[in-house]
């Protein structure tokens, strides 16, 4: 089998930054930063607006704007109106409580990979790939970033050049929640009293929600769990937007709640079709410093985002990844248990996932220690080709593979008795050194293309046959 490791390499850079409301501890802290700007001249406001212009306005996008919304949110925690301020005095303001942040700082990893939404003006041959991949900065907070580029005919990988900035997606304000909706997920919630979600009506948003439910009348009579499940609900689904003309490149995730306040970590894409449309889904794991969750991300024009969370006893654990298609009228997703074994499960509604059953479980010595997928299946004539990784002694990871019957995916149709790819000696050093990883792949005509991180710290790409794959594989039956 020929393994061909492509030259070009992604790496983090520290240049990548993205500006974020600085929050400050204590409204002392936020009452002396105003009224220091406020006892400053008009004369050193605009000279200072001016500096601060030069020296960042180049590095962002709308920085105005950007200062003027986070006035708003030191407003806010000021707790008085502020609106008499000239405007750039509240710019001023504004900047006091920003700050820059690298989403790069420190990695640039474990990549996702599916062909571009638009293939327009590509040449015969060639392929538009979109990669999602794990950016690692301050703190070890993980968002998720965008590259895109074209696969040619030779399977040479031709990035996208970057641009001058990154720009977080909004989270928007006004997303319409319906009582059943609300109702699905209160069910992750058995020990909390539901009665107050009566009161709701049909639909909502959030602040409507929370202005009935915090009514006098609701709260001498409602049990205050209820509020506090719900926050939990609202707080881990929201939809983010973003103006359509910034480029994907661009975009950062970052995260947005607090079950995934530590970071929003290794996506898993995959180009779902159903009934003629489709849609592009992103499980992932949120991560809060102490728990995990498993999150679905879902876009249709990679412009707008729903960030949605799951729920069932097959919830567990992480490393989910949906398959790209329905099979005998459900959704069929992978994920890793335990971290020693990979489970298949199966849903009606796409978040409620309560079938599974157990479908590998390690055999081999590159991966008695752990147990994975590497994102989503693709789809083949032989069956379902399903990338794994491994992990073995001296915590060496590995990237294998297994091949799933089409009709039934929780048959194990063959698999590859030795590793696909291992790190060499080029690859071994890093934030953790030994290790190969990938989210996802893509077939590019009869080639596989496998971008992988290399030891937590950068990306590379390999690309095989699909049919040398295939033929290395040996048959089995179950496991």
């Amino acid at each position: 089998m020929n393994i061909i490791k492509n030259p070009v390499r992604l790496s983090a850079t520290a240049k990548a930054v993205i500006l974020q409301y600085l929050r400050l501890p204590g409204n002392d802290r936020i009452r002396n930063v105003v009224r220091r700007v406020v006892a400053l001249p008009e004369e050193q406001v605009d000279l200072l607006l001016e500096e601060l212009m030069k020296d960042f306005n180049a590095r962002h996008r709308n920085l105005k704007a950007i200062f003027l919304d986070h006035f708003s949110e030191a407003e806010i925690a000021y707790g008085e109106s502020l609106s008499h301020f000239q405007m750039s005095r509240k710019y001023l303001l504004g900047a006091f409580f920003t700050k820059e942040y690298s989403i790069e700082a420190a990695a640039l990893f474990n990549p996702s990979i599916i062909s571009h939404p638009d293939q327009q003006g590509v040449k015969p041959g060639e392929q538009r790939f979109l990669m999602s991949l794990r950016a690692t900065g301050e703190g070890h907070i993980s968002s998720i970033v965008f590259q895109t580029g074209v696969v040619d005919r030779q399977n040479n990988i031709l990035l996208d050049e970057a641009g001058p900035y990154h720009t977080c997606l909004r989270r928007k304000g006004d997303t319409k929640y319906t009582k059943q909706y609300i109702l699905d997920r209160a069910a992750a919630f058995p020990r909390t009293n539901k009665t107050m979600i009566d009161k709701l009506p049909a639909e909502f948003t959030v602040a409507q929600a929370m202005r009935i439910l915090r009514s006098k009348d609701l709260q001498e009579s409602g049990p205050e769990n209820s509020i506090s499940m719900l926050e939990s609900i609202f707080d881990g689904n929201y939809d983010l937007e973003s103006p359509a003309e910034i480029p994907i490149n661009e975009k950062v995730i970052f995260p947005g709640s607090k079950a995934e306040s530590m970071g929003m970590e290794d996506v898993r894409l995959v180009r779902f079709g159903h009934s003629g449309r489709i849609i592009y889904y992103g499980t992932y794991t949120a991560y809060n410093g102490k728990e995990i969750q498993t999150r679905l991300l879902e876009t249709e024009d990679f412009n707008s985002f729903s960030i949605r969370t799951l729920t069932g006893s097959a919830v567990q654990d992480k490393g989910m990844a949906l398959f790209p298609e329905k099979i005998n009228g459900q959704y069929v997703m992978v994920s890793r248990q335990g971290g020693e074994k990979i489970n298949i499960m199966f849903s009606d509604d796409l978040y409620t996932w309560d079938k599974f059953k157990t479908l590998m479980e390690p055999r081999f010595d590159w991966e008695l220690l752990q147990l994975g997928n590497c994102g989503s299946p693709i789809k083949t004539r032989q069956g379902w080709l399903l990338l794994t990784h491994g992990v073995g002694a001296m915590r060496v990871y590995v990237i294998s593979a297994i091949l799933l019957d089409l009709e039934d995916p929780s048959r194990i149709i063959g698999r590859l008795n030795k590793p696909l790819v291992r790190a060499d000696e080029s690859e071994r050093e890093g934030y953790v050194p030994n290790v190969v990883y990938t989210c996802g792949l893509m077939l590019h005509g009869e080639t596989l293309i496998i971008p992988y991180a290399l030891s937590d710290s950068y990306t590379g790409f390999l690309s095989v046959r699909l049919d040398e794959l295939l033929n290395e594989m040996e048959s089995a039956s179950g496991q």
